[in-house]
């Protein structure tokens, strides 16, 4: 995994006593002693923040994690156990997969913990609820006196006093009646769930590596069980930070579902567990269940429509209860490749919408083989230069990809267009800028005169 170096350091954390410091400043110290191999001071750390801060579940985690590197399997094994059963009830499952992917490294049996997690999060369990609680993580930087952290008698001893504070969780005083679903995976039915989740792969990531890089093929997508992830993009400037990630969010999946390059890069802050779903792993998956598909394939048109109606401009002047009742409209249709979507010449039948995969916009110029005047991949448009002329439409529109494609036919269009005059000057907006494409295209002589789409004069600005 690579890692990138432009990440500011951590800050340090020192033992005066009454300093305020920060939740991030605190793992940060754990985290430099663990990798100097002070395993007990880092313990002393851990169980510092657990008393200052005993809502920080996260930091349960670590104290198993330093028990496995000091080789307290033992210990380690009892507390993954624990908080993983712990962390299904109380809303946090993805931490949950990671102590089990723990558990079954350290050889212990984890088949109870599997059951409770299907039962608790995959399809048709009573106890999810789209409108449920979603616990957030502790904030990093949430601040507590630091006191003084003395040096401790020994390894063991540091040992014992660290398991104790992280298996008390006596500061939860009850479990939630219902559950928020987890992306993708609550999509899942029980044999789904438990046949995906033993091909996950599990990132225990420091501070600076790359999840993924912008360019890059996707093959994957990535789910945070815990920590922090940055998202930025590489610019002419330099890096440009778009986002920060926490437990639950779900990324990387478009680059996934439309075979595109990685739009971002992703990496870590501090530390943080990531889970992996890779698409040779769901194929192989899906030769053993082959209903895993059918959930891809739905979990995947969700995703696609969902990022369309906060992209598209077509949709920007409707509330979201709008947007739905106009998605209602369209009709879906799957493509493969070398398929014709229109045919020049033909009149207008409506508008298209590209869900997913790529089309090219040709010409024929009567040469032996068409002018290409577009390429146009997931989030374009295409379809309204007709329907803006009222002309036949003058160019072929053929799959290059197996795509998906949103249709909304020329009546609904025409209706649509006449009610909202914002949805008329976008469509006329897209031709204008079309058909300029296209002059431009013909001055440079990139395409014959005939072969341009339709003239600008043809168009009356707004």
């Amino acid at each position: 995994m690579a890692t990138f170096s432009a990440l500011a350091t951590p800050a340090t954390l020192t033992d005066s006593r009454g300093m305020i410091i920060t939740l991030r400043e605190a793992r940060a110290e754990a985290r430099k002693l663990r990798e100097q191999g002070d395993f007990a001071r880092a313990l002393t750390v851990y169980q510092h923040i657990l008393a200052a801060v005993p809502l920080d579940y996260e930091v349960r985690m670590l104290v198993a994690d330093v028990l496995v590197e000091a080789c307290e399997s033992e210990a380690a094994a009892q507390l993954y156990r624990t908080i993983a059963i712990h962390d299904i009830r109380a809303g946090h499952p993805l931490p949950a997969l990671v102590g089990c992917q723990a558990l079954a490294k350290l050889g212990r049996p984890i088949g109870d913990i599997e059951a409770l997690l299907v039962q608790t999060y995959a399809s048709g369990s009573p106890y999810l609820a789209r409108f449920a609680i979603r616990p957030a993580p502790v904030d990093p930087n949430t601040k507590f006196e630091s006191g003084s952290i003395a040096s401790p008698k020994s390894l063991q001893h540091a040992a014992e006093h660290a398991l104790r504070a992280a298996l008390d969780l006596s500061v939860y005083v009850g479990y939630q009646e219902q559950y928020h679903p987890l992306p993708f995976l609550s999509e899942l039915s029980q044999e789904s769930f438990i046949a995906v989740a033993r091909t996950l792969a599990v990132l225990r990531l420091k501070h600076g590596q790359l999840v993924m890089r912008q360019g890059d093929v996707g093959d994957s997508l990535f789910l945070v069980a815990s920590g922090e992830l940055l998202v930025f993009v590489d610019t002419p400037q330099g890096p440009r930070d778009v986002a920060r990630l926490f437990e639950n969010t779900l990324f990387g999946e478009m680059a996934l579902i439309t075979g595109q390059p990685r739009t971002a890069s992703v990496a870590v802050v501090g530390e943080a567990d990531v889970i992996q779903v890779s698409k040779a792993a769901l194929l192989q998956v899906m030769l053993a269940v082959p209903s895993v598909r059918d959930a891809l394939d739905r979990f995947s048109r969700e995703r696609l429509i969902k990022n369309l109606l906060q992209t598209s401009p077509l949709f920007a002047p409707f509330t979201k209860s709008q947007q739905g009742e106009l998605l209602r409209h369209f009709e879906g249709h799957e493509i493969e490749a070398g398929v014709d979507v229109i045919t020049e010449g033909e009149p207008g039948k409506g508008l298209f919408l590209i869900l997913s995969g790529e089309v090219d916009v040709l010409k024929d110029a009567g040469g032996s083989s068409p002018a290409t005047l577009a390429h146009l991949k997931s989030g374009d448009m295409f379809g309204e230069m007709s329907l803006v002329t009222d002309q036949p439409t003058t160019a072929t529109v053929r799959a290059t990809l197996p795509t998906t494609v949103l249709f909304l036919a020329r009546e609904y269009v025409e209706r649509l267009a006449a009610a909202v005059p914002e949805i008329e000057a976008y469509f006329e907006e897209l031709a204008m800028n079309r058909a300029r494409d296209n002059t431009m295209r013909k001055e440079r002589g990139a395409v014959p005169a005939e072969a341009v789409e339709v003239d600008l004069s043809d168009i009356v600005p707004v």
